[in-house]
């Protein structure tokens, strides 16, 4: 169950990224293409409405926002100071760091409530966006979606960190699908900036 949540969440921020690139892809072209002095095409370019582009940019990564801090927590991406956290001893550390998840647990939870409550009352209303024309209230649907999703990020942080007194931690020099480099992968020569350390004999250089 965690793991297609998990996976649904991957590929949801993957999705809305690439759509929102695309689009502006598209608005951008359409829009110098448009002055393009060749009769037959601008004519048909001019009538190809793409103003709602933008409209719909700016939902997509609002909503890639929310849910990408909830990945964020999960994966321990966000940047924190921890410097005096870390110098602390074990039972104060523990006591901080499960005072910091809580914390963040609660207001992300409260968050959630009041948008819920917030969309509820937009539901009520026909108020809709100026260029999509969709209905306000789905798209202020991230606001209770991705604060509640932080919500349980940050609760499951916390228990994984009282059972196991670990955070996640994201190594922002590793790239999914490329293998890390150990030494067996070093060409073994010795040169002078001592790039490859690793000894052979002068016969052995060839």
């Amino acid at each position: 169950m965690l793991r297609a949540l998990d996976h649904l969440e991957e590929w949801l921020i993957a999705f809305l990224m690439g759509a929102a690139t695309l689009v502006i892809f598209i608005a951008v072209v359409h829009r110098y293409s448009s002055n393009i002095p060749v009769p037959a095409f601008q004519d048909w370019l001019l009538t190809v409405h793409v103003g709602w582009a933008q409209e719909l940019c700016i939902y997509m990564f609002v909503w890639m926002a929310k849910f990408g801090a909830a990945y964020g927590v999960r994966t321990g991406i966000h940047v924190g100071v921890d410097v005096l956290i870390n110098r602390m001893g074990a039972k104060n550390r523990t006591m901080f760091v499960m005072f910091g998840l809580l914390a963040g647990a609660t207001f992300t939870g409260i968050v959630g409530t009041l948008g819920v409550n917030f969309v509820w009352h937009m539901s009520q209303t026909e108020q809709v966006s100026a260029d999509l024309e969709v209905p306000m209230w789905i798209v202020y649907m991230a606001i209770p979606l991705g604060s509640y999703l932080m919500c349980f990020r940050f609760l499951q942080v916390a228990t994984w960190f009282w059972r196991t007194g670990q955070l996640p931690h994201h190594d922002h020099g590793f790239v999914e699908g490329i293998e890390e480099v150990t030494n067996e992968d070093i060409i073994p020569y010795n040169l002078e900036d001592n790039l490859h350390p690793l000894n052979v004999k002068q016969g052995d250089r060839q």
